[in-house]
């Protein structure tokens, strides 16, 4: 992959996780206006709204797959209630566990590696061990290598 491509789709997990973290707090009644102005909000001449279609995607799939996503939080996240699980921690991992059971195109150990990334720049430093212990355990439940994309 590109580092182009590479760059684009890092900013749009970060993205992705911002707007997933807003919208666990306050959600949209009118989600297509929100992301209009989410977008927006970040677009530059630098960075064009379609650099981040690759986040709409990912809100999207999140968010329209919210049940099945949070049922795996559930049953991976061993001696942890779902309610006490950080808002950006939860954002971070509805966004990683979409990627990783929808996007085949992207190796599971990508995924992990960048919500690790993301918990360290967004959140608390145990994060990290929390979010990698949820999405390694789902990566043994995958049943594909986890280094390849299919």
């Amino acid at each position: 992959m590109s580092k182009a491509i590479f760059a684009q789709r890092r900013d749009g997990r970060i993205a992705a996780v911002q707007f997933l973290y807003a919208w666990s707090l306050n959600p949209p009644r009118n989600l297509a206006e929100d992301l209009r102005q989410f977008f927006n909000g970040i677009e530059t001449t630098e960075k064009p709204r379609d650099h981040y279609h690759y986040a709409e995607e990912l809100i999207n799939g999140a968010i329209t797959r919210q049940s099945e996503v949070d049922a795996r939080i559930r049953q991976l996240a061993h001696n942890w209630e779902f309610d006490r699980i950080a808002r950006i921690d939860l954002a971070i991992l509805r966004m990683a566990i979409y990627e990783m059971l929808h996007r085949k195109d992207i190796p599971p150990i990508v995924s992990i590696n960048e919500a690790i990334d993301l918990s360290k720049q967004f959140s608390t430093a145990d994060s990290k061990r929390f979010v990698n212990g949820i999405l390694d355990r789902l990566k043994d439940q995958l049943g594909r290598d986890a280094r390849k994309a299919e």
